[in-house]
């Protein structure tokens, strides 16, 4: 009897040593995160982003392509395929493209390197490197890591949840969390192929913008031809800060809407329609650093904001807020809401 009681004691002790042995720490997963960017060559990666910043769930489709080091394409869609969008990065610089109007704006920027990106590998690998005070599980198939974030508005969106696949270590899901730790943004993974190829004009502008175009014929037609300006209104609120005032003025483009807003800290934000340009061989110098609001992608310069959304030109000005509350009220407005 006691010799088969100490044969079982035995047996559970050396299963249990196995499975111990088996499973990585957190210093071993942190490890071969960093060992894995430092020598991969690129990516294509495939991803739904939700964003919960407006009056409902919006929906994106991400298509990323990376060459190492430095050759960016993200791909933007909505679900309903009417805002679509690009930013490339290549040697000549960072662009980003709307293919419905035609458009192309160049920045003399270091992005990505400026701030993470939720929807970039490397990005969040540097996220979960950089928190000293990261909180790690490991559940059956999923590394999971808990970590301070570093985007444009981080005050707002302070914390994320990163999970990897253990097999292989690709990007799982990311929910991103405001300071109650409610989910404001998820990023959803569907497809990863690491040491990816690409063709010689894979990260080229106009071979981009051309390709993009004949797509999304039915949208860049919707967009050029789009005559009414639906007033758009910011859902996030500013203690102190209210509406004040809201002009509506006609051009020779058509109609422009000014709204004021005031108290503790005051903004304007104007929109009217976006108008396509004739040809996009050209790209547009501007300046200040692209800003990713989620569901497009804005350049802020010197206390303003700027942004294209479903064929709308948005501007939010302000000497009082803060770089993290402009981006914060940009994402806010994306559809019909009551003053």
């Amino acid at each position: 009897m006691r010799r088969t009681w100490l044969f079982w004691c035995l047996l559970l002790f050396v299963v249990g040593s196995l499975a111990a042995c088996g499973e990585k720490s957190q210093q071993d997963v942190l490890k071969a995160l960093d060992e894995k960017v430092q020598t991969m060559s690129g990516y294509k990666a495939e991803a739904k982003m939700t964003l919960q910043t407006g009056t409902e769930p919006q929906v994106y489709e991400i298509e990323i392509w990376h060459k190492s080091p430095n050759y960016y394409r993200v791909n933007l869609k909505n679900a309903q395929r009417d805002q679509h969008q690009m930013i490339l990065r290549n040697d000549e610089g960072v662009f980003v493209l709307t293919p419905a109007l035609n458009k192309s704006f160049r920045f003399q920027s270091d992005w990505p390197q400026n701030a993470s990106q939720v929807y970039l590998y490397e990005s969040l690998v540097k996220d979960i490197l950089a928190d000293s005070k990261a909180d790690f599980k490991a559940t059956k198939n999923h590394y999971v890591f808990q970590t301070k974030t570093n985007y444009e508005n981080k005050k707002m969106l302070p914390k994320q949840e990163i999970t990897l696949n253990k097999k292989d270590l690709t990007p799982v899901k990311v929910t991103v969390m405001d300071i109650d730790s409610q989910p404001m943004l998820t990023v959803e993974f569907s497809k990863v192929e690491w040491n990816a190829a690409f063709d010689d004009n894979a990260f080229d502008v106009s071979k981009n913008m051309t390709r993009a175009k004949l797509e999304n014929e039915q949208e860049v037609t919707k967009e050029a031809n789009q005559q009414a300006v639906p007033v758009m209104y910011p859902t996030y609120e500013l203690d102190g800060v209210k509406l004040v005032e809201e002009k509506e003025f006609t051009t020779a483009n058509g109609k422009r809407i000014v709204m004021t807003f005031s108290g503790e800290k005051s903004f304007t934000l104007v929109q009217e329609r976006a108008h396509a340009v004739p040809t996009a061989n050209v790209s547009t110098t501007v300046k200040g650093e692209p800003v990713d609001l989620g569901f497009a992608v804005g350049a802020m310069a010197n206390g303003t904001l700027t942004w294209t959304y479903k064929g709308v030109d948005f501007i939010l000005a302000s000497q009082d807020l803060t770089e993290d509350e402009m981006v914060a009220i940009a994402r806010s407005v994306q559809g019909k809401v009551m003053k």
